[in-house]
């Protein structure tokens, strides 16, 4: 008698969120610490304190300009990025939006999380009138640049000094995305 083994496929979901209980605050201060061992930390080199981390994450849900989305697997949260709009007193990039501290932690990697959720801030960007994506990443960080190139983001620049990890300077790419097909504008 054979028996077959099922394979239950893990579940995923990005959102927006707007407050963290304490149970998504320790999830993400987690997922954090661990993309930031993994040397994706969006800035860090080294996990800060974990107070720090638990300030900082809760002073983005107060800046008006930043919207916080996140990526669960199996009701964890597994990673995040951030919808960045400029100051209402920068009238002339009012329809520009940046995309920022982007990472999942390795552990929830290879089950499209990563696409997710740059797909759920086009759509909110899109909703709120942005015309044009721009975000930069570190040269080192393969994977998501091949995300970002699989989801239209062109590169449009190189900056060789973009940051410094470990003594050593690493170069930075810059990326754009249209959201409208407006004539003249960045692809």
């Amino acid at each position: 008698m054979s028996e077959r083994l099922s394979v239950i496929e893990p579940l995923t979901a990005v959102e927006r969120i707007e407050s963290l209980s304490g149970r998504d605050l320790h999830d993400l201060c987690d997922a954090t610490e661990a993309a930031i061992d993994a040397g994706g930390g969006f800035g860090w080199l080294s996990p800060p304190p974990r107070q720090t981390l638990e300030t900082y994450w809760k002073g983005v849900l107060l800046v008006p300009e930043r919207k916080l989305f996140v990526a669960r697997l199996d009701k964890v949260i597994a990673g995040s990025a951030q919808l960045q709009r400029n100051a209402r007193n920068n009238e002339a990039q009012a329809e520009v939006g940046q995309i920022t501290s982007h990472f999942l932690a390795p552990w929830a990697r290879g089950h499209g999380l990563a696409g997710q959720m740059i797909e759920a801030i086009e759509a909110a960007a899109r909703a709120a009138g942005v015309k044009v994506l721009n975000l930069d990443v570190r040269e080192t960080q393969e994977r998501a640049i091949q995300v970002y190139q699989s989801l239209g983001f062109k590169q449009w620049g190189h900056h060789p000094r973009y940051a410094r990890a470990d003594g050593t300077w690493v170069g930075g790419l810059y990326f754009t995305k249209s959201l409208d097909q407006e004539e003249g504008s960045a692809a």
